[in-house]
Order: structure tokens, then sequence, then C-alpha cells
């Protein structure tokens, strides 16, 4: 006979209350370590992948591990399978064979994968539970609209890049490689998609893929390309989705800034589109070649008055095009002088050999002066940077080398 054991009340209660405890504390999410052997096979496996890359004495890196560790635990309620959404974590000290690989130049810094392909924008957002929470849940939403009637493209948003995918079938390996390419692109593109009934009147020839520049007069542009390649799809895409010359803006001067290109800059009011346009046709007949080596941007003047500032310019000189250089800025001529075969791409050479720097410093080189003139060392203060302050801040991460600027 099993004796009978009687507790007091007291041990009792303890009881209980541990039971309780036991039973409604929720499960804490375990962040994945990630090293040189398992980050491959854990990210190529996950649809979406948040990765921390820190570094145990970085303050910054400290104070998100638990802000970190609680958004993965609140994901994890939402999104149970163990592959939908991985939170990971990188050690770059232990393992700076992937920092390298990623190009990490501060702590912490937050960058997004999906299916092993790491996304060009990382998280820059708060630093919060929440904030982090509702990132997630918004990259996995689903980033295509679907039109129920064609008629419905005619009330599209033409200041945006509009993409859309015609298909007999939503389960279809073209819709697949598609919804791929959106879920890479949809901040720089809208994505829309019809099926069946409603889009055979645009399926004369099979499934198909069209962009629809923004505004109304250009002509839309059909993909010609296998819609089951996902290389050429997302390739034709992209060249769409993410133009040449791009706006810069408060929101995305950070990441702009920390691509280590110098800037060059058309500044313009945002209704003068006959500026920017001229300035993006000659960008691309001089610069084309030059697109590794500097970025090609434009600005609102009214939002950038401070830049302009900085080269003793105002909103009402716009349009003015100005080389940022993260050390000084410099001002082109004339902005009708951009249609002057040749003229824009030696702006930006001079940059390069370093003759516009020396100029502010130095005055005109030797070569630059008349026969018999004599050359002579004028004293200069070139503007500063201005867009250097959108850089990451050191208030905000710990940054891990300084540019060597020109």
């Amino acid at each position: 006979m099993i004796p009978t054991v009687f507790l007091s009340l007291p041990d009792l209660r303890c009881s209980l209350l541990l039971l309780v405890t036991w039973v409604f504390t929720p499960v804490t999410a375990e962040i994945t370590s990630l090293d040189t052997e398992n980050i491959d096979d854990i990210l190529n496996n996950a649809d979406v992948a948040l990765v921390n890359f820190y570094a145990d004495w970085c303050r910054f890196s400290q104070m998100l591990h638990p802000i970190f560790e609680e958004a993965s635990n609140v994901i994890k309620e939402e999104y149970p399978n163990a592959n939908q959404v991985v939170f990971a974590r990188v050690d770059c000290d232990q393992h700076s064979d992937i920092a390298q690989r990623y190009r990490i130049s501060k702590y912490p810094t937050l960058k997004l994968f999906r299916n092993g392909m790491m996304m060009k924008r990382e998280y820059r957002g708060q630093r919060s539970v929440k904030a982090l929470a509702d990132y997630i849940r918004q990259q996995k939403s689903d980033p295509i609209q679907e039109l129920h009637d064609l008629a419905e493209i005619t009330t599209l948003d033409r200041s945006k890049r509009n993409i859309i995918g015609y298909f007999e079938q939503k389960d279809s390996e073209n819709y697949r490689v598609f919804e791929r390419v959106a879920n890479i692109l949809h901040d720089d593109c809208a994505f829309l998609a019809a099926f069946g009934v409603v889009s055979k009147p645009e399926r004369y020839s099979g499934d198909n893929i069209i962009y629809k520049p923004p505004g109304h007069s250009a002509p839309d542009m059909v993909y010609l390309g296998s819609m089951t390649n996902f290389d050429g799809t997302y390739n034709w895409i992209q060249d769409k989705c993410v133009p040449l010359v791009r706006e810069i803006t408060f929101e995305n001067g950070e990441e702009l800034t920390e691509e280590g290109l110098p800037f060059l800059i058309l500044f313009h009011m945002k209704e003068d589109t006959e500026s920017l346009e001229i300035f993006q046709n000659e960008v691309a007949r001089q610069l084309i070649s030059e697109k590794g080596t500097i970025n090609f941007l434009h600005a609102d003047c009214d939002k950038f008055r401070h830049p302009l500032l900085h080269i003793q310019k105002t909103p009402a000189d716009c349009p003015v095009i100005a080389i940022d250089s993260f050390r000084h800025m410099y001002v082109f001529g004339d902005f009708r002088d951009v249609l002057i075969p040749g003229k824009l791409k030696q702006f930006v050479f001079d940059l390069h050999s370093g003759k516009l720097h020396r100029e502010f410093h130095h005055g005109p080189d030797p070569t630059d002066t008349a026969p018999g003139e004599e050359v002579q060392d004028v004293a200069s203060s070139p503007p500063e940077s201005s867009f250097q302050k959108l850089a990451p801040s050191e208030y905000r991460y710990t940054l891990l080398r300084d540019r060597d600027e020109l």
C-alpha cells in the first residue's frame, strides 16, 4: 500500500502556484546563433530572417539584446512554424569572416534575409519590441495587390512605378517567381496581379508582366524573357524599379550615405519635372560607366534648403547641380551647361582626379590658366559636406571605421 502524503496549507499553495506558473509561462523563443557551419543552411530555409550583427563590448548591442529577444518571443507566437520567421544573431568578434562577407561597418546592424537572399535595405527603425514586431509583420504581409477588375488599373497611383503580372493561375511557377521578386523589391515598386478570367484580355500571348512608369505619358514596357527564370525576371524588374537617378529623402539618407559613394545631386523644385528629366537623360548618356563610383540623386529644394545654403544657394536658384564628397561640396556651373557634351562627365572626373579639391585650396590648375598668366595660390574655404550629417550616428551605433573621402 502506497502511503498517503498530506501537504500543509502553505506547501499546497506553493505547489499550486508553481504548477500555474509552469502552465502559463510563455515559451521563450531561442535566438539562433549563426556561424560559418550553419549560416547558409538556416538562412536559405527561412522565409524571413532578421539577423543581428553585434559585438558583446558594444553598448548599443547590449541594449538591443533583450529587446531583440522579446520581439522574437512576440513574433514566434504569431508565426510558430520554425522556418516562417527566424531571429538570428552573429557575434562579429567571433566570426569576423561573416561580418566581412556582409560588409558590417557598425554595431548593431540588423539585416533582413528572404530565403537566403540579403535585402539591400537593412532595418534602421526604432529599437523597440513593438517596432521590430511591426516590421516583421509588414515583411510577412502579401506585397502583391490582386486586381479583381482590369478597370482598377485606371485608378493606379501613377506617381509610383507599377509592375503588373497577368497570370492564368495563381498556383503556377510563373506566379511563384513573380511573388519572390515582389517580396524583394516591394519597397521600390507597387506590385499588382490579375488571374484567370480577369487577366484573360491581357494574356493573348500567355502570362506576361508589364511595367508602367511614373506619369501618364511614358509607354508601358513588356518583359520578354522567361517568366520561370528568377534571375532574368528579377534583373528586369529591378532595372525598372530602381532608377539610375534616385531621390534622396530624410528617410533614406542614412542608407544612401552608408553606401560610401560620393553624391552627384540635382536640387530641383518638386514640380520641376523638366529639369529632372534633362538631368536623368544626361546622366544616362554621359555617366552610365560611372555607376559604381558615384551615386546619382535628386533632391527637393524646399526640403533640402540647408545643403543649398552650404553652397550659398537658395530654392530660388534651383535647379542646381552639386557634388557632395562627404568632405566638401562642389557646385556645377550653370544648369544648362549639362547639355554641353561631356561637361557633366568632366565634372565627375575632376572629383575623382582630385582637381576639384585642389582648385578649392589652390586656385585653377596651371593647365587651366592662360599662357603667360601668373599662377597664384588662392586661399579658399570650400563648403563642408552637408549630407555627411545623414550618415549613421555615433549616438546610435558603434562605428568601426571612417571613410577616406575626397
